[in-house]
């Protein structure tokens, strides 16, 4: 049997070893109220173009740029008729060391890279919502934060608290494997770590009503969930001038219904 192999130019050379995973989870849900069937068709239009592929793939090399990756590859998909998906594969070559080459202008990438693979890729995925009858409107992101290193990808959430409005937060993080120090002893955790909360900003966190804080240090897991405050309509209405509409009490009470649900309160 034979087996076709790749060009080692398509390949990257690696050195020494580390294969400490750390994962973030940030899943988000942004709620919005429409009154009538064209507020609907207003919101889907909303989050395909704000929200769409391209913009989700342009967060993800932002995340990229924040935790000092290179951008090796990036999958971008919209779907009819919503939500999208974008995968960005990523490396680090900070620290490393350029193989001595005889090619004269050799360029600084296949089998002249000799490096840790210090990162691994982020996904994220969205779904939007706008089927419940009465007209309370959800946008929920998962986006996945995968690095093999000695990199936090927590000191990315600022941002993506930045990026988006976000009602209720998820955020989970979970650190796999080990690394080594240069005599052979095995780390099986890099950095200190008491609260995810610690990673967010105080004038973030502020705008929170509900924080829910799961730390099992000796098993490397963390979970955060944060609920926003009791903000008023025109944080959620599509124009604001439907902060007055007549239904608009009974709106607000659906809503913050549905928060408390997803935040598992009920």
């Amino acid at each position: 049997m034979t087996k076709e192999v790749k060009d080692s130019k398509e390949r990257i050379k690696l050195s020494g070893f580390n294969n400490l995973t750390k994962v973030v989870s940030f899943n988000l849900y942004d709620f919005c109220i429409a009154v009538d069937e064209a507020q609907r068709e207003d919101y889907i239009a909303y989050i395909d173009e704000y929200y769409n592929a391209k913009r989700i793939a342009s967060i993800s090399q932002t995340i990229c740029d924040i935790i000092e990756a290179n951008t090796l590859h990036i999958s971008m998909q919209d779907y009819d008729p919503v939500g999208a998906s974008t995968m960005l594969l990523m490396s680090d070559i900070k620290g490393g060391k350029w193989e001595e080459s005889k090619q004269e202008n050799a360029r600084p990438h296949g089998p002249q890279v000799s490096m840790h693979l210090d990162k691994s890729h982020i996904t994220a995925h969205t779904y939007p919502d706008a089927s419940d009858p009465q007209g309370i409107c959800s946008f929920r992101v998962d986006i996945d934060i995968a690095t093999c290193g000695d990199i936090v990808p927590l000191n990315a959430i600022n941002y993506l608290f930045e990026s988006f409005e976000c009602d209720v937060v998820y955020i989970d993080y979970v650190v796999r494997g080990f690394t080594r120090t240069l005599d052979g002893k095995k780390i099986y955790m890099d950095h200190y770590l008491n609260s995810i909360q610690d990673f967010i900003k105080p004038e973030i966190l502020n705008n929170y009503k509900y924080r829910t804080d799961l730390n099992i240090g000796r098993e490397n897991i963390w979970q955060t969930k944060l609920m926003v405050k009791d903000f008023g309509p025109e944080r959620y209405v599509m124009h604001k001038k439907d902060s007055h509409h007549p239904d608009i009490e009974n709106k607000m009470k659906l809503l913050h219904q549905e928060m408390r649900e997803v935040y598992h309160l009920n």
